[in-house]
């Protein structure tokens, strides 16, 4: 399942990676997800660990294999992997959501409930992988339907792994018994293989765990995978960032708050906490001491659990 979904991920970034580009190009002074400082940033905090990148996968025993290394090639070995790990960390593209394809080419009354079953019209060239499609409807109508051409691609197209009709973990209802589970990083992996980034279903998988994640505080989930950026970029644009900027604290990632804080105020320049770090020209730790002006203590503090009365300074950090 693995290698379908890392597939799937390496095609799709490649077919929209242009799309990306050109779909933030009226708004080019506001940093996109894909600027090279963004990713940088986003990058940093998302952490790697080895052991948890590559964790044991529910798949068919095999018999483990041993080798005998010198203390030269095991650190080779390391260094390999951690490259290695660096790809599968490859973040998923961040993209708006496609526009509704609501042209009518043809409208004949006439046809109107002349069957009961649609009939589709479509580019038959060789080999195109993006063909137009135009569906023939009941009422008499011939348009064209984003998700019914979603199904059509995948029928002259198939991705290994994706379904024509999605699969039912994608309900609401479903969702909310897999978040208890804490299987987030397993719902944005099947979403990547079932849905296009710029559909409105990816996006409100998407939306949905990370505001669930943001609810609970479990941004551990998804740290040190492919899928933390993306938390972290939907957080930074909704101004939500500070239960993650504290449990940052929590876990002594202070570079990484750091790192946090400047990216808010990169993309919110006009924010209270930018402009208070601006006039005093902060940078480090003084800027993280700058944002956490504006936290509540209640918030700050329940961040932390303390096993016996403690005081917190925010005003003695260099």
């Amino acid at each position: 399942m693995m290698k379908t979904q890392q597939k799937a991920h390496k095609n799709t970034t490649k077919r929209f990676k242009n799309m990306a580009t050109r779909a933030h190009s009226h708004d080019a002074k506001k940093p996109q997800f894909t600027d090279p400082a963004v990713q940088d940033v986003l990058s940093r905090i998302t952490g790697l660990e080895l052991q948890k990148v590559f964790r044991p996968i529910k798949r068919e025993l095999k018999l483990p294999s041993y080798k005998l290394m010198t203390d030269e090639q095991l650190n080779q070995a390391i260094n390999n992997a951690s490259e290695q790990a660096k790809k599968l960390l490859q973040m998923p593209l961040v993209l708006p959501e496609r526009k509704p394809i609501d042209d009518v080419l043809s409208e004949d009354p006439f046809l109107a409930g002349m069957d009961t079953a649609k009939y589709v019209f479509t580019d038959i060239t060789y080999n195109v992988p993006h063909r137009l499609f135009k569906c023939f409807q009941k009422f008499g109508t011939i348009e064209g339907d984003v998700g019914e051409r979603d199904r059509l691609v995948q029928v002259y197209f198939p991705k290994e792994g994706r379904k024509l009709t999605p699969y039912h973990i994608f309900k609401e209802e479903n969702l909310k018994m897999v978040f208890s589970m804490d299987r987030h990083e397993d719902v944005l992996d099947l979403c990547l293989v079932q849905f296009e980034p710029d559909s409105s279903d990816y996006i409100k998988v998407h939306m949905s765990t990370y505001e669930d994640l943001d609810k609970h505080g479990k941004y551990d989930l998804l740290r040190s995978t492919r899928h933390f950026g993306g938390l972290a970029w939907y957080l930074v644009n909704a101004r939500r960032v500070d239960g993650l900027i504290v449990d940052m604290l929590k876990r002594d990632l202070l570079q990484d708050a750091v790192s946090l804080v400047s990216l808010f105020h990169m993309v919110h320049p006009h924010s209270e906490s930018a402009q208070e770090a601006a006039l005093q020209q902060a940078t480090g730790a003084d800027l993280l001491k700058v944002r956490l002006g504006f936290i509540s203590l209640t918030q700050l503090l329940g961040g932390f659990r303390f096993s016996e009365p403690q005081s917190l300074c925010l005003c003695s950090w260099h």
